[in-house]
């Protein structure tokens, strides 16, 4: 017979094998590399995240982008309005509805983007260094697949 663990040890012995404790202190610790190498931007990876996809698809509309990022559709709003303030973002009405706004970036946003963008990939680098380059590709593809699993199940597709 082992030996009684004192309350709350078995719990917090186990955070080193919970893939949702590990995932989100793997974004913490990306995230605070990305501030500290992007830092004089004040751009955050989301904000990152939308002007890469906004530049990939001009003029999608703000639900194409929830679509697209992943970002939920509140934050997403605030993510958008932010960056209209900082003249990185420009949005117009859609022809095909008048309630729906088409998203481009701006001068501004193009110029922020091909600034930033050198040092976010030194970020993506830096974070697949921690890997052997053999698992790297596996690694993404594995990232890749629980991303697209767990979205399945929060838009409440839950698998049999």
């Amino acid at each position: 017979m082992g030996k009684a663990m004192p309350e709350g040890t078995e719990a917090a012995a186990s955070l080193d094998r919970s893939p949702i404790h590990l995932l989100h202190r793997a974004g913490q610790c990306a995230g605070d590399i990305f501030q500290s190498k992007l830092g004089m931007t004040d751009l955050t990876p989301r904000q990152f995240a939308v002007l890469v996809t906004v530049s990939q698809n001009e003029g999608l509309s703000q639900t194409q982008l929830v679509d697209k990022t992943g970002i939920d559709r509140s934050t997403l709003a605030d993510i958008v309005r932010r960056m209209l303030k900082k003249n990185l973002l420009q949005r117009r009405r859609t022809r095909e509805d008048a309630r729906a706004y088409a998203v481009r970036l701006t001068d501004e946003g193009r110029r922020v983007l091909k600034l930033v963008e050198p040092n976010a990939l030194e970020v993506d680098a830096a974070v697949l260094a921690a890997l052997p380059s053999a698992e790297r590709e596996r690694f993404l593809d594995n990232l890749n697949a629980i991303v697209e699993a767990l979205s399945s199940i929060s838009a409440g597709h839950i698998p049999s």
